[in-house]
C-alpha cells in the first residue's frame, strides 16, 4: 500500500514555502502571490461553473480551469532550477476565448455606458472572478519585473478577464437580469 499523503507538512509554519524545484521562499514572495492569485481565480471560476448556466459555458470554464492549473505550475516553479517536465500553454485557449467573446457579443446589445456589477448572482460571481483575474494579471506583471513570466500566461489572463466580463453580460441576458448603466450625475 502506498504511503499516506499528508495535507500538512509543517514546512510552512515559519512563513516560507517551497517552489517547484525545492527552493524555499517567503510566502509573501511575488511568485507565491502570483500563483496564489491564479489559484483564487480558479476557485471563483469553479463557483461560476457550479451554478445553472449553459452547459457550453461550463465546458469552456473547465478548459479555462485546466489551463489555469498549468499556469499556476509554470509560475510556481523555480526558474533557476531544473524541474520535472511541466505541461505547456498554447494559443488555442486564447483563440477560443476570443471566439467565445465575439459570439456572445454578437448576441448582446452594444455598450454605451459602463455597467454596474450585479443584477443576478451569476453575473456578480462573473464580475468577482473578473476582478480577481485583473489582480492576478497585476501580480504577474510585478513578478515579470523581477523574473521573466512567459508572455502567453499574461496574454491568457488578460483575455480571460475580457471573457469573464462578456460572460457576465451574457449569463445576465440568459437569466433575464437587468443591466444597470453607470450614469455620471452632475
Amino acid at each position: 500500500m502506498a504511503e499516506d499523503f499528508k495535507i500538512y507538512t509543517k514546512g510552512g509554519d515559519k512563513g516560507e514555502t517551497s517552489l517547484l524545484g525545492g527552493t524555499r521562499v517567503a510566502k509573501s514572495h511575488e511568485r507565491v502571490e502570483a500563483y496564489g492569485n491564479l489559484d483564487e481565480l480558479n476557485s471563483f471560476i469553479g463557483l461560476i461553473r457550479d451554478h445553472e448556466i449553459d452547459s457550453h459555458y461550463k465546458e469552456v470554464l473547465i478548459r479555462v480551469q485546466e489551463n489555469l492549473f498549468v499556469a499556476e505550475a509554470l509560475i510556481a516553479r523555480d526558474p533557476d532550477k531544473q524541474t520535472r517536465d511541466l505541461p505547456s500553454l498554447s494559443d488555442d485557449l486564447i483563440l477560443l476565448l476570443e471566439n467565445e467573446i465575439d459570439t456572445m457579443n454578437d448576441q448582446l446589445p452594444p455598450l454605451s455606458n459602463f455597467i454596474l456589477p450585479g443584477g443576478n448572482v451569476i453575473v456578480s460571481y462573473c464580475h468577482l472572478a473578473r476582478t480577481v483575474c485583473r489582480r492576478a494579471e497585476r501580480s504577474l506583471i510585478r513578478l515579470n519585473q523581477i523574473s521573466p513570466v512567459e508572455n502567453i500566461i499574461i496574454r491568457l489572463i488578460n483575455r480571460l478577464s475580457d471573457y469573464l466580463f462578456v460572460l457576465a453580460r451574457k449569463t445576465g441576458q440568459d437569466a433575464g437580469a437587468t443591466e444597470t448603466a453607470w450614469i455620471v450625475k452632475k
